[in-house]
């Protein structure tokens, strides 16, 4: 197996879950016969031509965005952790979020926008860390140039946030490009509104130079702000999520409801309402919530009022060991005493009908 390609194995069973939600097994079956980089890619399916042209001339960067599901996955998990559908990879069949993607929800529609975002930082952090034989660092940011606080000269290593829009649009949106549906278009949409948004937090950060700090010269660079922001930002879209349908000639959309305004470029769109997520429901890509922890205090989407769908909840007493008695020691240490402590879990009920679970 090919040196670059060699940790980017465990995750193509993800790579391409929002390139090809009908991955199946063949993935573990390619690791199994081990193989270089054209032979991983030209076996891997549902890749169109373009894909699979990048990913030949590519490894190196294919492995960076494999590296990177792992950080997205772990995105979309936190931002949906108090919702009845939480992200969850447990119950997968052939994709990451099993067939909650073959639905145009406003899940699909965060999903995609989140693992686009994803591919962009995973592919700009690398270009600045040095792995890419393609990019290094934004070869754009050279000289003197000037900002509020006066003149600067551009030093350091500007993340190329550029290349790495470049590369995830002509990867991710290739397969999008192909198809004239109404999901191809939702998809291209959101693909494009998360390589928006983590262009939108680039910050400008500066050090200065001079006798004792004065700065009178400072060095600045572009850098990527923590992928969190990111999510935060899409989930905000996610909750201002536009309902689209499409428009009479079929190539494009307009929003459902008139009242409402014209998605911008930023906003997600979609085109179905979302299921309940309340029972398990195969078709509908919902695992369901029996056996979610619910919060008793709350009044939000984690109560158990809302979490249970209704249903109720069993409550279980757990103990757990956690630090207390902790106290300052001169100097410089906090030592603490080991403690058990008791505590009330509320879990929800399952549906009391017997065939519940029977779309599995």
């Amino acid at each position: 197996m090919n040196a670059p390609l060699a940790g980017i194995w465990p995750w193509l069973p993800l790579l391409l879950t929002w390139l090809a939600p009908e991955v199946n097994s063949s993935w573990w079956y390619m690791r199994a016969t081990g193989g270089s980089s054209r032979v991983m890619c030209d076996n891997v399916p549902g890749l169109v031509s373009r894909q699979r042209q990048l990913c030949h001339r590519h490894p190196d960067v294919m492995r960076a965005i494999g590296l990177g599901v792992a950080e997205w996955t772990a995105e979309c998990q936190h931002q949906f952790r108090q919702h009845r559908w939480n992200c969850n990879t447990l119950d997968r069949d052939h994709s990451l979020f099993g067939r909650v993607l073959l639905r145009s929800s406003r899940e699909s529609a965060f999903v995609y926008a989140v693992s686009s975002a994803g591919v962009v930082f995973a592919i700009t952090r690398a270009c600045s860390q040095g792995e890419l034989k393609s990019c290094s660092c934004d070869p754009k940011k050279k000289g003197t140039a000037k900002d509020s606080k006066g003149t600067f000269d551009w030093g350091g290593c500007s993340d190329n946030i550029d290349y790495g829009i470049r590369f995830a649009r002509a990867f991710v949106d290739a397969k999008e490009r192909k198809g004239k549906d109404a999901r191809a278009l939702m998809n291209l949409h959101n693909n494009r509104a998360g390589r928006k948004a983590v262009k939108r937090f680039l910050k400008q950060e500066c050090k200065c130079h001079g006798v004792s700090g004065s700065c009178t010269l400072r060095t600045c660079w572009l850098a990527m702000a923590d992928f969190r922001k990111t999510g935060d930002y899409l989930w905000r879209k996610y909750n201002g999520a536009i309902q689209i349908v499409m428009n009479q000639d079929g190539t494009g959309f307009t929003v459902a409801n008139k009242r409402f305004k014209k998605p911008t470029k930023n906003d997600l769109v979609y085109f179905e309402n979302s299921p309940d997520y309340c029972i398990r429901d195969r078709d509908a890509g919902s695992p369901g919530t029996a056996g979610r922890v619910c919060n008793l205090t709350s009044r939000g989407m984690d109560s158990c009022e809302v979490m249970c769908c209704g249903r109720g909840y069993d409550t279980s007493r757990v103990t757990r060991l956690t630090k207390c008695e902790c106290k300052f020691h001169w100097c410089c240490a906090v030592r603490c005493q080991d403690c058990l402590e008791a505590l009330d879990v509320h879990t929800c009920k399952a549906p009391k009908s017997a065939d519940w679970a029977a779309p599995t």
